[in-house]
């Protein structure tokens, strides 16, 4: 198992390299620099544009460049970023990274949760109207034009129901007076998430593994205590309706991207379920006369979540991106619009370093897919 591990880490830094290399020579070879975003601007003598491109070291020759790119890259450095400047790009992407994640991990997981669950019953109710109903509904969702959807979810409970905020971050009138910033409160939040994530993954492995009767119920009073708890200290914080602002502003893309997702879950388990079902020991399981639930969760569901594992695992990696169109369309200031700025502005350090940051996730995942298909079929081992 090591000896796989070091072999897949080896091949993942390899790969690293030569993204790395074509990332950067394709940015480089879009037209103009950095002094193109003060063209326009009368005030800006030629002898300042040029100081500006020996700042930036766009004089540089490529391959100067390019070596440089791939130590600042070694050593995490990425340089200042053009458009943020005196801002690194570290410290731009450590602030939009964060809350890329928590919106494109939320809606994975929601996703992948009510895809599973729905792919299962249909799977085993197949010839019914709950499946074709579904069926139909999940291609529907998984083929929509994306930004056509994203817009109507805005109209519809945006601005006609007036459900959720239209678009951004924050409300800039509930923030006026407040005396923390964004960034605190959303640490904040992100915080409580991983420590009520903690207790319920603990208190469901103490259920499953000590075999507790009324498991499922202990499990959902776990739940319902940690919630009680999380909401009752923000609630005393102070600044719990500041997070209950970003929370609104979220629910919105959330949902949205979870409609979008989860059809495509519920349809590879679904698929995946199928086949499973014509293995013999499923027959075998059905002769001894278990219940169909055991043999549904216990036989045929453990073993068609190799292909939906790795689909989530991949979908959570591709999600640092940002999911341009979403951000942009909700106008979330994550990765996506940082891509998309960086891109037009023609921010070089900015765009290849926020590349970067998608490369050794996209390559992390393939790593921990590959080890999670180890623990789920022991199997591949051999």
């Amino acid at each position: 198992m090591a000896t796989y591990v070091l072999k897949r880490i080896a091949q993942i830094l390899l790969t690293l390299f030569v993204f790395l290399s074509i990332v950067f020579f394709i940015v480089n070879a879009q037209p103009g620099d950095v002094s193109n975003l003060y063209a326009l601007n009368p005030d800006l003598p030629p002898e300042t544009r040029e100081k500006l491109r020996d700042l930036f070291g766009v004089n540089e020759p490529l391959w100067k460049q390019y070596l440089l790119h791939v130590k600042n890259t070694l050593t995490g450095n990425f340089g200042v970023s053009f458009s943020h400047y005196p801002r690194s790009v570290s410290d731009v992407i450590a602030e939009r990274l964060p809350r890329t994640l928590v919106l494109f991990i939320t809606a994975s997981v929601i996703s992948f949760y009510l895809g599973f669950a729905l792919g299962k019953i249909i799977a085993w109710r197949r010839g019914t109207w709950t499946e074709y109903a579904s069926t139909i509904s999940g291609v529907t969702l998984y083929t929509v034009f994306t930004p056509w959807f994203g817009l109507m979810m805005i109209w519809l409970f945006a601005f006609k129901a007036g459900w959720f905020p239209i678009g951004k971050f924050l409300d800039p009138i509930v923030w006026r007076d407040s005396s923390v910033d964004a960034n605190t409160v959303f640490y904040r939040m992100i915080i409580t998430a991983i420590a009520l994530s903690v207790v319920v993954f603990l208190a469901f492995l103490l259920t499953t593994k000590k075999r507790v009767s009324g498991a499922r119920f202990i499990l959902s009073g776990v739940v319902a205590a940690s919630l009680v708890a999380a909401a009752l200290a923000w609630l005393s914080s102070g600044v719990g309706y500041l997070a209950w602002d970003i929370v609104k502003h979220m629910a919105l893309p959330v949902i949205t991207l979870t409609l979008i997702s989860f059809a495509g879950t519920m349809l590879l388990t679904r698929n995946s379920m199928l086949e499973t079902m014509r293995e013999d020991y499923v027959m075998a399981a059905r002769a001894k006369g278990l219940p169909e639930n055991q043999v549904r969760d216990k036989h045929v569901a453990r073993n068609a979540l190799l292909p939906v594992v790795t689909s989530f695992v991949f979908s959570l990696a591709f999600a640092v991106d940002g999911g341009i169109i979403i951000e942009s369309i909700f106008s979330w200031p994550g990765m996506g619009q940082t891509l998309v700025s960086a891109a037009v502005s023609e921010d070089l350090p900015l765009a290849v370093g926020a590349f970067v940051f998608v490369g050794i996730f996209v390559l992390v995942a393939h790593l921990a897919a590959d080890i999670l298909y180890v623990y789920l079929d022991p199997r591949i081992r051999y």
